[in-house]
């Protein structure tokens, strides 16, 4: 454990020359801090496909740390970057696999997680390796599908049994599991991209940006962090003001549906879990 206090730049640059000398290196830190070492992640990790893993933590809304240390935007700033992999754990179980496959994983990969405490997720003992750029389905619903990036993935899926909609959790930022966004536009009407980061560039970017290559042009409604710093209140209260909660969530679709014209097929039957 090397403790490199407050030197980020440097901290990235010693785990790229821990790299070169055939160890595997974590870097620990703050999403927000992160991008002081943009530079060094760009040129001494990942230009020469460096087998580091970066633990990021504090991703995405912070609450009371306020908006200099929200991790509103790692997923927009790593995605862009070429030889990333990209995931965004939905609990605290599948973030532990995920540290593991990162770690097994032969180049650089980062894995976000949020400030706080798990939903409290049975932990599985065993490690495993997941598949890389696969995403599950939580639940199989009709008309909207949620495509889930991480934390709210939990949240999601309370509007996804009140809307009866399908809710998948894509688990990967990039690779994006093209398959998973395929079926959902063939099987639903209208898409709906959910992630803890900024809208501008984010998960939901990626999906659009990997629709617009096929046949599919289904509407996308996209909720994320809003093109504002928010400023210092709970975690709770930020969430409610970005429309990251579950109210929120129903009431932008379905005004996104009225908007389009879409029926909604809500039922009160028990939700079709996978």
């Amino acid at each position: 454990y090397f403790d490199v206090g407050i030197a980020e730049q440097h901290a990235v640059t010693l785990a790229a020359g821990m790299a070169c000398e055939n160890t595997k290196p974590v870097v620990a830190i703050y999403s927000t801090f992160l991008q002081r070492a943009y530079d060094q992640l760009i040129h001494d990790v990942a230009i020469q496909h460096l087998d580091v893993t970066f633990a990021i933590d504090r991703a995405g809304l912070v609450g009371l740390d306020g908006p200099t240390h929200a991790g509103s935007f790692d997923l927009s700033y790593l995605r862009c970057i070429p030889n990333m992999v990209i995931m965004a754990p939905a609990d605290e179980n599948e973030c532990r696999q995920m540290l593991y496959t990162a770690h097994t994983y032969s180049g650089p990969a980062a894995v976000r997680y949020p400030r706080g405490k798990g939903s409290g997720k049975t932990i599985e003992r065993d490690m495993q390796a997941l598949p890389i750029g696969k995403g599950v389905y939580c639940r199989h619903g009709k008309t909207v599908a949620f495509l889930c990036f991480g934390t709210l993935t939990a949240t999601a899926m309370q509007a996804a049994n009140q809307l009866n909609a399908t809710a998948i959790n894509m688990r990967f930022v990039k690779p994006i599991d093209e398959e998973l966004i395929c079926q959902a536009a063939k099987q639903h009407d209208l898409l709906v991209t959910v992630e803890d980061n900024a809208i501008m560039g984010g998960a939901g970017s990626a999906v659009i940006e990997y629709l617009q290559h096929t046949e599919f042009r289904n509407p996308i409604l996209q909720l994320g962090i809003v093109d504002q710093f928010i400023q210092h209140q709970s975690r709770d209260s930020m969430l409610s003001r970005c429309h990251l909660d579950c109210h929120g969530m129903i009431k932008k679709v379905q005004e996104r549906c009225q908007q389009l014209n879409i029926t909604l097929h809500t039922t009160n039957e028990t939700p079709s879990a996978v």
